[in-house]
Order: structure tokens, then C-alpha cells, then sequence
């Protein structure tokens, strides 16, 4: 069943699946720029460069203004933020497990020596 609560992470990493996605990302990170600067870099048609910051908007990750003929890209830290908190929270679910892996294994090894001397 879908997890709706999920959405918009899942549209936030789908968003950033895509390698030209990310580099408009890192582009936007040094500051907002016109979806014609965006598109310079890449080797593919302007309405491509539109197509894929469509799914960054529709994901959060970016906002534009049209003002006159030229539309500016910003992107939006907040959004990254809760890709950062999912990742986060995972990592310290994975490490708490790891520890108590851990700790498992030294019980173990200290029970094999025990054993090991009684013989």
C-alpha cells in the first residue's frame, strides 16, 4: 500500500536519480540563474533543460519567477533538508544495529575463549 506521508520524498529522490537533474542542482547551488544559463553546460535542447526542472519543482527542489521573457531558477535548501533528515535517520538506525552486531560478536568471542580454557 502506498505510504502518502512518502510522496514527497519519493518524488525528491527520483527527482535526483537523474545525473543532468543533479548537475542543476549543483549549478543552482552557487545561486539562482536563468534556465538558459542552466541549459549552457548540456548537450541537449532547451525544453529538455525545461522537461528536467519541471521534476525538480514538482519535487520541491527548485522554484522559478518569470519575469519579462526570462524565467530564474533558486534552488530550495529546506527541501534538500528533509532528503538529509531520511538519510540521517537511517544512517542511525544501520549504526545502532551495527553496534549491537558488534557487541553480539565480542559476547560470542568472549564465550568461545571461556570455552576454549575449560578444555
Amino acid at each position: 500500500m502506498l505510504n502518502y506521508q512518502q510522496q514527497p520524498l519519493d518524488l525528491m529522490f527520483q527527482a535526483l536519480a537523474d545525473p543532468t537533474r543533479r548537475g542543476l542542482i549543483s549549478r543552482l547551488s552557487r545561486g539562482p540563474a536563468s534556465v538558459s544559463e542552466l541549459a549552457e553546460p548540456f548537450d541537449m535542447s532547451l525544453p529538455a533543460v525545461v522537461q528536467h526542472l519541471q521534476v525538480l519543482e514538482t519535487s520541491g527542489l527548485v522554484t522559478s519567477e518569470k519575469v519579462g521573457r526570462v524565467r530564474t531558477c533558486r534552488l530550495e535548501p529546506k527541501a534538500l533538508m528533509t532528503a538529509e533528515d531520511w538519510i540521517s535517520s537511517q544512517r542511525a538506525s544501520w549504526e545502532a544495529r551495527l553496534d549491537r552486531l558488534g557487541e553480539y560478536l565480542m559476547e560470542l568471542q568472549a564465550g568461545e575463549k571461556k570455552r576454549g580454557r575449560k578444555k
